[in-house]
């Protein structure tokens, strides 16, 4: 990192922050850009599984959802990062389903099994003015890539209640990308996983072979929409891209091209989570995946965090062992 560079030049103070929807909604884009969403369900192009279902019609096919988001919990949520969960929390908004497939996903039941209750627009808006009623710091929206249009048509309807906090969008990046470009000017924070480099391995392990290709298109557009991360006088996350990268048993995930990636074809600049807290979930057990069947050493998280600085990325949040990188 550059001895100049420093977190000063990140900070965006709440006093010159307005949600970016905001003039979307003003100059009547928003209502339009939801419109455009829910025409796009007829023939479901929303992800990469590019299934062309009737959606509209209630039809499904690999996210297992119909016309209207499921939403399994909402509630403020303190386990996020530090810029996001505050000292009120992070609203966080848990959609069921998801468009992929990780054998050892964290959320394994909600993301596979646990069917939440359908939610309509009304609904939906009722849940983040509810979540800003009690203080929470922004609107995140966990599992989001299959209900990119509900999500867009309850918007306006928060919006007209009052809604004024920053959305965050917190994907698995398999993302199609003319979903994020609805979302352009709508999404205040995006915060993507980066989950596998190799292709052969993302087969295996999420059942997608374009996982990869996705990921790294995806996170382009998302840092060509926001930026940087940059947090407020408070150090809390208002504007900008913060990766999530789960450090993987075996050091499968590709970790050291991915943080290459990131310094190299994003920024330096990015804000990333390096994170340690994989554990066996999902189908992983003795007789399945058993190469995956441990937790992270910490040898290899370590090796993980040291591959990141080598790479030239600087803003490194990783609290949980009680440290931090991102301020000099």
């Amino acid at each position: 990192m550059p001895a100049e560079r420093t977190e000063s030049e990140f900070i965006l103070r709440s006093a010159e922050f307005e949600p970016a929807y905001m003039a979307l909604y003003r100059s009547g884009e928003l209502h339009r850009r939801a419109n455009e969403a829910l025409e796009r369900l007829s023939h479901c192009l929303v992800c990469p599984r590019d299934c062309g279902v009737d959606r509209m019609a209630n039809k499904t096919a690999a996210c297992h959802t119909g016309r209207y988001a499921e939403v399994s919990s909402y509630f403020p949520h303190f386990g996020e990062e530090d810029c996001l969960r505050g000292w009120n929390g992070s609203g966080t908004i848990f959609f069921s389903m998801c468009n992929l497939r990780c054998v050892f996903c964290q959320n394994f039941d909600i993301s596979q099994f646990l069917r939440g209750p359908e939610v309509r627009a009304e609904r939906l808006a009722a849940m983040m003015l509810e979540l800003q009623n009690t203080g929470c710091h922004n609107i995140n929206f966990v599992t989001p890539e299959h209900v990119v249009p509900q999500i867009l048509e309850a918007l306006p309807l928060a919006v007209e209640r009052g809604l004024r906090l920053p959305l965050v969008y917190n994907t698995s990046s398999y993302d199609s990308l003319d979903s994020l470009q609805l979302l352009d000017g709508v999404v205040d924070i995006y915060m993507p996983d980066f989950k596998f480099w190799d292709p052969a391995l993302s087969l295996l392990y999420v059942k997608a072979r374009d996982y990869p290709a996705a990921a790294r298109r995806n996170m382009r557009e998302m840092h060509r929409q926001v930026g940087a991360l940059k947090l407020d006088e408070r150090g809390l996350a208002k504007r900008g891209v913060l990766v999530r990268h789960l450090v993987m048993p075996g050091e499968i995930a590709g970790t050291e091209s991915i943080m290459r990636f990131l310094a190299e074809e994003i920024s330096p600049d990015t804000y990333v989570n390096v994170m340690d807290q994989y554990h066996p979930a999902g189908r992983v057990s003795e007789t399945q995946f058993v190469e995956i069947n441990r937790r992270v050493a910490a040898g290899e998280y370590w090796r993980a965090i040291a591959v990141a600085r080598s790479a030239g990325l600087w803003r490194l949040d990783h609290r949980r062992l009680g440290l931090t990188f991102c301020s000099r």
